[in-house]
Order: C-alpha cells, then sequence, then structure tokens
C-alpha cells in the first residue's frame, strides 16, 4: 500500500482569535493571530488563506512572518492596497478570522551551507525572518546573512547595526531591529533613499557582497530567495553558488492565472495545457511540478530564453500581501 506523504492532513480551518493588530509605516500592519493547529505544522516559506471581513468570501494569501508551536500563534505582516486588506486593517484585537493552512512547500529545513544568504524585498521580508528565526533556532553553527529592501517605509523602526559584515560598503549599516537581537546580521537596500540603506535593488548588494568572496567561499554560500532574485543573481559570482526557492503554492481554488509558464502557452490557451497537466518542464529547473497556481509572495513565471541560453527569467509580478 503506497504511503501517505508527511504532510497528509497538516491543513486546519481555525477561527483564530487577533491576539494584537499593529500599524505600521507604509500603511501595514503586523497581525499576531491564536491559531495553535497552524501553528504548530507552519514552516519558513509557509503561508495561509484568510477571510479578511464576513462581507468578503474570498480568502486572501499572507505569508507567515512568524510561528510559535508552544504558544500558539502566527504573525502575518501586510500592507493594507486593495479591499481585501483594507477590510483586514479595520480589524480589531479579539477578533476572529477564519483562517486556512498552513499551505504551500516550504523551504527545506535542514542540511544548510555554512552561509545561507537570505534576500527578500517587500513582502518578501515575512519569509525571510521566519527562515532566519528556524536557523537560529535549530542550526546554532550556520551564520545567515539577511538582505531585505523596500521602496516604501520599512514596517519596523530601522537602527545602526553593531555588527560588521566583511564585504559591505562602509555606509551601508542600517539593519532590522529583531535581527540585530537574534544576532543575525542584516542589511537593508532601498531606492528611496532612506538612512543606512544601500541604494540600489536587494539583487544588486547580494551581487555586491558576493564578489568580495573567495571561490572556495562562495562554495560556503546557499542562497534563499522569493523568486526573481534567482535569475538577477545567477549571472554574476558564478556557478558555485546554491539556490533555494519556495513551491510553487497556490491562490486556492487557482482563480488567480496570471504569470504562468509562458513556454506552454499556446494561442488561445491563456492557463497552458501542458502546466494544467503537471507536464511542464522548466528550463534550468529540475523536476515535473504540479498545476503551480503561484508563489505566496509573488506571482512567478519565466520568459522563453534567448537562443542558446538556459537562463530562467522570473517575472515580479503583483505579491500576494497586497490583494
Amino acid at each position: 500500500m503506497p504511503q501517505h506523504p508527511a504532510t497528509r492532513n497538516t491543513i486546519s480551518l481555525e477561527e483564530a482569535e487577533i491576539l494584537s493588530h499593529q500599524a505600521c509605516s507604509g500603511a501595514q500592519y503586523l497581525m499576531r493571530l491564536q491559531a495553535p493547529e497552524i501553528a504548530k505544522d507552519a514552516r519558513p516559506g509557509s503561508f495561509v488563506h484568510l477571510r479578511c471581513d464576513p462581507a468578503l468570501p474570498m480568502r486572501r494569501p499572507m505569508s507567515i512572518m512568524r510561528a510559535d508551536a508552544r504558544a500558539g500563534w502566527i504573525d502575518i505582516l501586510y500592507k493594507a492596497h486593495g479591499l481585501g486588506t483594507r477590510l483586514l486593517a479595520k480589524r480589531r484585537e479579539s477578533e476572529t478570522l477564519s483562517v486556512l493552512g498552513p499551505i504551500g512547500v516550504p523551504f527545506k529545513t535542514k542540511d544548510y551551507c555554512q552561509r545561507p544568504l537570505l534576500i527578500g524585498g517587500g513582502v518578501g521580508i515575512p519569509p525571510m525572518v521566519f527562515l532566519a528565526e528556524h536557523i537560529k533556532n535549530n542550526h546554532k553553527a550556520v551564520s545567515p546573512l539577511v538582505i531585505m529592501g523596500s521602496e516604501i517605509p520599512f514596517p519596523f523602526q530601522t537602527r545602526p547595526s553593531r555588527m560588521l559584515i566583511e564585504g559591505m560598503p562602509g555606509d551601508v549599516i542600517a539593519t532590522m531591529p529583531l535581527l540585530e537581537d537574534w544576532g543575525i546580521p542584516c542589511r537593508l537596500t532601498s531606492l528611496s533613499g532612506f538612512a543606512g540603506c544601500y541604494t540600489g535593488y536587494v539583487t544588486d548588494l547580494a551581487r555586491l557582497w558576493l564578489e568580495q568572496l573567495s571561490p572556495e567561499q562562495r562554495r560556503a554560500v546557499e542562497i534563499f530567495t522569493c523568486g526573481h532574485a534567482h535569475a538577477e543573481i545567477r549571472g554574476g559570482p558564478g556557478p558555485s553558488i546554491r539556490f533555494a526557492l519556495p513551491g510553487f503554492h497556490g491562490r486556492i481554488h487557482g482563480l488567480c492565472r496570471r504569470r504562468l509558464c509562458r513556454l506552454c502557452h499556446k494561442s488561445g490557451d491563456r492557463i497552458g495545457a501542458r502546466h494544467a497537466a503537471g507536464l511542464c518542464r522548466r528550463p534550468g529547473v529540475r523536476g515535473r511540478f504540479r498545476f503551480p497556481f503561484l508563489s505566496p509572495f509573488a506571482e512567478t513565471g519565466y520568459k522563453k530564453p534567448e537562443a542558446g541560453l538556459n537562463k530562467p527569467i522570473f517575472n515580479r509580478g503583483i505579491p500576494a500581501n497586497r490583494v
């Protein structure tokens, strides 16, 4: 008899109480929910589907930023951007939300290289915080580095870092206090001129840092990202860099079908028959994929590579946490 996968019966539907709901800069909000069953099974890269308001039936996908299995809570960071998240921003403490999760194929949780490089911008910040905390709690010998970026004010009060990072520009000193308190080095990027931040994208600073490393040091680096950073960095420091991407999760029922794999699109077929059938093999990516829907952090797709090249290109798309 075939064995059920370890993830069978790990998705729960809970009426989660809002423990706290904090407004941050840039119309961003940090919400803590009492959801013990979801917290128990959540992993870095997992997300949930929640009902923002009783009058709005369609659930919204939200990345989990932190989870405490013992206390039974999860943290959600989101921006009030569309109708659903604007209604969600009006919810108050002690109210309840219908939450479904955890959903998705998470990042790996063991067998890390010595120097994981975690890269996330905007709504890519929550899964990187979750992954950084997991590494801190479970893999003491591993030394992660986190690079985050935002074009709106960060959802936390930045401060100068007290941790030196070899290969980083001396004037790039802004960090996330939470990560600093955990002993995890972090640097921030932005094109908005925020004090202490690198002027550029997260991939620009990552490439700059990687170029300062020796070939032997690069072999100890493993990059974790939400998607598009993979293609932008891939052409730089060399093939010794490993990449780890989250699984292709989905907005429930496949209602969002934009930016799917364009290699298997045919005229008049917006979804792609090969994709829906699970037969699509993308260039540069091993394995066979089930219908991927979309990433929980950004809608992800591929463009056909130029002739003679085998470089997948990720599309940025619309972040899930802003719908």
